[in-house]
Formats: C-alpha cells, structure tokens, sequence
C-alpha cells in the first residue's frame, strides 16, 4: 500500500525532483572550484523563505482546481502595506498586511463560488487592480523600512543554515500538511479539485470551502510579502511575473494538477526546494541567469510528459503487447 502510494505523481514526482536538484548541488564540486559551504546551504533556505508561502498559496487553491493569479498582488500589497503601518512596531504592519489579504481572499472566494465562474479571470483582474493599489500607495516608488532591528532579526542565522523567516515559512508548510493530511477539510478539498460535482452530492460544502481557500491563500501571499519586505528593509511596488513563474513551476513540480484534485503540502516543499536548490546552484556556479530559466523549463517538460494521461495509457498498452507477443488483434472483415 505504502509502495503504491509512492508511485503516485504527487509522490514521484516531487520526490524526484528534489533528489535530482540535491544530487546536482551536492556534486558541484564536480564543475566549479569550491564546493557548497553552509553559506551556501542558508542561501537556498532564504530563497525557499522569499518564494515558499507564494507557492503554498498558489498550490492550495489548484488542489481545488482554481488558480490564484492574484497572489503576486497579494504579496505586493502585503508588502508595502507591512513597511507603510510598521514603522514604529513590526506586529502592526504584519496584521495589517494579513488582514488585507484574507479580506481580498474573501471577497474572491465569495465572487468565484457564489457565481460559480472561473478563478482565472477574477483573479487576474484582481492582480491587475493590486499591482496599481500598491503603485498608489507608494507612489509608484519603493518604500524603505527603517526597523533595522527587525531586518536584522528576520534574516538571524539559526543554526547556521535557518533564520526565522525561513523557520517561519517550513512551520507554515507543516501546518499546511497536519491539516490537509489529518482533517476531514482536508480530503473534501482533494475530492472538490477531483470532482465538484460529485462533492455537492455527497454533501461537501464546496461554497464555503472554496471561499476558505481562497482566503489562506491571501492571507499565506501577504505574510510572504510581509516578510520578504522586513528583510529587504523596503517594499517594492511591482515584484514583476518571475514570482509567479516560479510558484507555479514548483507546484507542478510538487506533483500538483492543474485539473485539480491532486497535491500535498510536503509534495509542494519537495517542488519548491527543488526550484532553491536549482537557484543556488546557478549562483553558486556562477552560471548565467538564463540557464536557471532552461533548468525550469526543461524539469517541466518533463512533468508535463510524464503526467500526460494518453501518453501514460499509450506506454502501458505497449509494454502490454510487448509483454505478451502472443496477443493479436484479429483482423476486420466487411460484410
């Protein structure tokens, strides 16, 4: 039972994944002059703090089958909204900034679910409408934050490798797979992706969980936001698409689907650390910035190859007819 659960995509696939991206950075003595240091090592956890709650909050939200095109507004906003209102104590700006995002969160979830219309153009417009809010707010100009202490703070070596941000976003993550994993909110939101219609008749208040959904992810993009600002000490008013790019890239690799129905929050560590480790390795290696762009690409490719349903059905009635060359197809005659 627990071997076919491995060989599930949301398994197989993140775990490969990481173990792929880890063995390529453990070997980069192999290529390069110097090995990874522990610098090295707290570098990839500090990426994993900047993009870990953006694709935790975009995976959730397309295990029900929706996609959160906002979250980058979200983690904007929340950015500047934390810089702005936390000034003279950090706990001020990271409820505001928390606030802000389940309130958008909400008002999406009920849009999306009360009409029952499509997630994309929602939050699409909705990501539009945040990148000109937070450009308003700023005046279209990055905001500094002059909380030394908390900046200093956030980014603490802890152990050598951690800092509380990045503790911070691995305790949100295994939060994320306690309730997902162990709670019946859990199951109803893998069965609303895997079948919404079925889910209403089996009595799941798809309405109320989606409209749930959708404000964790707000609320888990604005925290990112928050933090990633304290670090920086400044918040900036556009974080361009890479942000996303990159949340998406490591859903994928976490063995999320994009049909829904499909995903874990420890599958959506394992793609999200895949996703660090291929950053490191470029700074460490000091290649050019664009093969890290390659690296995305040609890793889902492969996904897409590997999870295609017609490909996956075609490979085993080959291996089928090879394994028993005795088996024929009669030939049809006309009448």
């Amino acid at each position: 039972m627990n071997l076919a659960r491995l060989k599930r995509p949301e398994a197989l696939l993140p775990a490969t994944a990481f173990a792929l991206t880890a063995v390529a950075f453990l070997a980069i003595p192999t290529y390069t002059d110097s090995g990874p240091a522990v610098f090295d090592v707290y570098n990839t956890l500090q990426i994993f703090a900047r993009l870990g709650l953006l694709a935790l909050a975009l995976g959730l939200t397309m295990i029900v089958g929706e996609f959160d095109l906002s979250v980058v507004g979200i983690y904007a906003l929340g950015g500047m909204l934390a810089v702005q209102a936390g000034q003279q104590h950090w706990l001020h700006g990271v409820l505001v900034a928390v606030a802000a995002g389940a309130v958008i969160g909400l008002v999406q979830g009920v849009i999306i679910a009360g009409l029952q219309i499509p997630s994309m153009p929602v939050t699409l417009a909705t990501y539009i409408a945040l990148l000109g809010l937070t450009s308003a707010l700023s005046g279209g100009l990055t905001k500094t934050y002059a909380n030394i202490e908390v900046t200093l703070w956030v980014d603490e070596p802890v152990l050598q490798i951690f800092s509380p941000r990045s503790l911070i976003t691995l305790a949100l993550f295994v939060l994320a797979a306690v309730v997902l994993g162990c709670t019946r909110w859990g199951r109803e939101l893998r069965a609303i992706g895997g079948d919404r219609r079925a889910s209403r008749v089996a009595g799941v208040r798809v309405e109320w969980l989606l409209v749930g959904t959708f404000v964790a992810s707000g609320v888990l993009a604005a925290l990112g936001g928050s933090l990633l600002s304290f670090s920086l000490a400044s918040a900036n008013p556009d974080p361009g698409v890479q942000p996303l790019i990159l949340a998406a890239a490591a859903a994928l690799l976490g063995g999320v689907s994009l049909a829904g129905g499909r995903g874990t929050p420890l599958g959506l560590l394992g793609g999200i650390a895949a996703v660090c480790l291929l950053s490191s390795i470029v700074t460490v290696a000091a290649l050019p910035g664009h093969l890290a762009q390659l690296f995305y690409a040609g890793l889902l490719a492969v996904i897409v190859v590997v999870d295609a349903p017609d490909l996956r059905d075609t490979v085993v009635a080959l291996r089928t007819r090879l394994a028993s060359p005795d088996i024929h197809v009669p030939a049809t005659t006309e009448t």
